[in-house]
């Protein structure tokens, strides 16, 4: 099934899982969309089968907390994700035995931003120490350091040629990958409509936009190749200033965001034009939404966690 503006009108929700005791922080699904993973500020890592919609693992990290969980590359059965309480270590994780297999120490404070190689075993990491770091899950030593002038986030493109740097809320940066140590190849200046924060960055699944999520009720798309500003989309309730994930479908054809008040929002990057309104019956804000990337439904989550089917009978 194609999807249409008709097909995500159709959106309604499946099953709502009420596991978690606080905000779900990071939705991710494996890379053959078959399972999704989600992890929370209650130390708590849920994995969910996408066939049935249940839950089958139930993982914790109460010691080091849990963030930016992420698959990574090809494997079903091992995550990343970053710390929040008691130190800055990124940690790799086996979800067969729930036994680490790495630490990867060096940031000196939060990571705000992990990204996995979309073709190999490496992966990029971003922190409010002003630094990026690119890993390998083989070593616990990072690869490269960058100093990119300012606060980063940070994200592969779908080739895992490049990777853009999103500085200080106002510039984007774009790395190559094989000479990242020559610096940026292209730096492009973004100034949006309102003050705000970046709270988040993501390449279009056919690298020709990249989505920036803020802490103001406003996201913008811009073109990967110049940076010009193709679309911003706000008419979503942020009025707390909190970080509220938004993502393409994979077809890179629509973008969708979760609002305050339990709602996603929808709409075309083709037109601009906001496409659906739906309601998840979240108690709380959306705080992250992921599309699968190989079947037709989605994921929201506050501190429930919501699937998405659409409806066939309207069709």
């Amino acid at each position: 099934m194609k999807i249409t503006d008709g097909v995500l009108r159709s959106f309604r929700v499946a099953r709502t899982h009420r596991k978690n005791e606080e905000k779900v922080n990071c939705v991710d699904y494996s890379p053959n969309g078959e399972n999704v993973i989600t992890s929370s500020d209650d130390d708590r890592i849920l994995l969910y089968d996408m066939r049935d919609g249940k839950c089958k693992s139930n993982l914790f990290s109460k010691k080091y907390g849990v963030d930016l969980i992420r698959y990574t590359h090809g494997d079903t059965n091992t995550v990343v994700y970053s710390s929040n309480k008691l130190d800055d270590t990124i940690r790799y994780l086996s979800l067969t035995d729930n036994k680490y297999i790495r630490y990867f120490p060096g940031h000196t404070k939060r990571v705000t931003a992990l990204s996995m190689s979309p073709v190999d075993n490496t992966f990029i990491s971003g922190s409010l120490d002003k630094t990026i770091r690119i890993w390998d899950l083989h070593c616990q030593n990072c690869q490269g350091l960058i100093n990119p002038l300012g606060t980063p986030l940070c994200s592969f493109d779908p080739d895992g040629l490049i990777f853009a740097a999103g500085v200080d809320s106002k510039t984007v940066k774009l790395y190559d990958f094989r000479a990242f140590d020559k610096g940026p190849f292209a730096c492009f200046e973004t100034r949006f409509n309102r003050v705000c924060d970046w709270t988040g960055l993501k390449f279009s699944s056919d690298g020709k936009q990249i989505l920036i999520s803020t802490n103001k009720g406003i996201i913008g798309v811009l073109n990967a190749f110049n940076g010009s500003v193709l679309h911003t989309f706000s008419g979503y309730n942020n009025s707390k200033g909190i970080s509220l994930e938004a993502c393409f479908t994979p077809d890179s054809q629509f973008v969708m965001i979760g609002s305050e008040d339990g709602r996603v929002h929808v709409w075309s990057t083709e037109s601009g034009m906001k496409v659906a309104v739906l309601d998840g019956k979240h108690p709380g804000p959306i705080s992250a939404l992921q599309f699968n990337p190989r079947f037709m439904t989605f994921v929201s989550a506050c501190s429930n966690t919501t699937f998405w089917l659409p409806c066939l009978d309207d069709f």
